[in-house]
C-alpha cells in the first residue's frame, strides 16, 4: 500500500474555511478505485494546520495524482496556504490499519 501524510498551513482567512475548499477534492478522492482512505485531521497546537492521512492501494497513487479533480485541487490550493506543504509518502506493507500491540482494549 502506499501511504501519505501531508501537513498543510493555512493563511489566517482561510483556514475556517480549508475544508469548505477542499470538499469536492475529498470526495472525489474517496471514490477513487485504488483509494484506501483520505482522512483530514487538525491539529491541537496549531488550528491553522491540517493534516491529511492517505492510503491507496500499490498502483493507486499514480492514478489519483493524474486525476483532473488533483489537478484542480493542487491548481486551487496555493491561495490558501502560507507554505509549500510537507509530506511523507511512503510504500508500506499491508493493506489497512492493524492493531495497536501497546495498547489493548476489552
Amino acid at each position: 500500500m502506499h501511504f501519505i501524510v501531508v501537513k498543510f498551513q493555512t493563511k489566517p482567512e482561510w483556514t475556517d474555511r480549508w475544508l469548505d475548499l477542499v470538499a469536492d477534492f475529498t470526495e472525489a478522492t474517496r471514490a477513487e478505485p485504488g483509494n484506501l482512505w483520505f482522512e483530514w485531521s487538525r491539529s491541537v497546537e496549531d488550528p491553522a494546520q491540517f493534516v491529511l492521512v492517505e492510503a491507496f492501494a500499490d498502483d493507486g497513487a499514480g492514478p489519483h495524482v493524474a486525476s483532473e479533480h488533483f489537478k484542480k485541487a493542487i491548481a486551487e490550493m496555493p491561495q490558501a496556504l502560507v507554505s509549500t506543504p510537507a509530506i511523507i509518502s511512503r510504500s508500506v506493507d499491508g493493506d489497512g490499519w492493524d492493531e495497536m500491540g501497546e495498547v489493548s482494549v476489552g
